[in-house]
């Protein structure tokens, strides 16, 4: 009698932490990497608290690496996207860049923030994945940010035109024919003109895309040039505008007819 009572016992427990490990599962896995070989945005400790309380906002798991030998096929198995925070220059090595493709290749995701868009321009696949590659900027500059595609998540909290400051990168030609453009800037609100001696920038004319997001080598990618300044990691409206992000990366859905 007491043999079968424990064993009742420990059926219940067993059970219970079952249903337990099951309520507190998270969402996904999120990998943020932020290595740079080049310009060092100050921003990124602020970008990782906001992500941190993101992660806790909408319960998924989240890691912050720095270090690139992350990148290998085992470590990365763990995780649904990886993020590009601030990312600049030659970040990979060609196997850390074989895992990675074989990553997206499987049906994950990425997203890529701000100068993402300024990483590894010799490798042409990361090319295509983030769509466009940065070119030059100007100083930073109040300007008009315009939502041109209320079909994506995340864009709840933004007006159709708001007043908006940071860093407004100027990109090159479209690596990619898939790109789903959600964001512009218009160039008439700012002064585009930037002069670097070894290049100069006019803007990009009529049409100045800030982020954008695509169906590419098997997965998903996101890409947003908003971010630079540390301050608007404390924007309700941005956060929001990364989540919706980092959700599509992940799942493919929050898309709206």
């Amino acid at each position: 009698m007491c043999i079968k009572n424990g064993l009742n016992l420990f059926a219940i427990l067993v059970v219970t932490l079952l249903i337990s490990t099951s309520v507190q599962a998270k969402q996904f896995k999120l990998l943020v990497f932020s290595k740079t070989v080049g310009f060092h945005h100050t921003s990124v400790n602020q970008a990782i608290n906001a992500l941190t309380k993101m992660s806790e906002k909408h319960h998924f798991d989240m890691d912050w690496h720095e270090d690139a030998n992350i990148f290998n096929q085992k470590d990365l198995a763990q995780y649904d996207v990886v993020m590009f925070l601030l990312t600049t220059g030659d970040i990979l090595n060609q196997s850390q860049q074989t895992a990675f493709e074989q990553f997206i290749e499987s049906g994950k995701g990425f997203v890529g923030v701000h100068s993402a868009s300024d990483t590894e321009y010799d490798w042409p696949w990361y090319g295509k994945l983030v769509g466009r590659q940065f070119v030059i900027h100007p100083v930073i500059q109040t300007a008009e940010l315009s939502v041109i595609d209320r079909t994506f998540p995340g864009l709840e909290l933004l007006p159709d035109v708001s007043l908006w400051t940071d860093e407004w990168y100027q990109y090159g030609p479209e690596l990619s024919t898939n790109l789903n453009y959600i964001l512009s800037v218009d160039e008439s609100t700012y002064a585009p003109q930037a002069d670097w001696g070894r290049v100069k920038g006019q803007g990009m004319g009529e049409f100045h895309p800030i982020a954008w997001y695509q169906e590419i080598h098997g997965g998903r990618a996101f890409y947003t040039g908003l971010g630079h300044l540390p301050a608007v990691y404390e924007n309700s409206a941005f956060v929001e505008h990364l989540f919706g992000g980092i959700y599509w990366a992940y799942s493919g859905k929050g898309l709206r007819e």
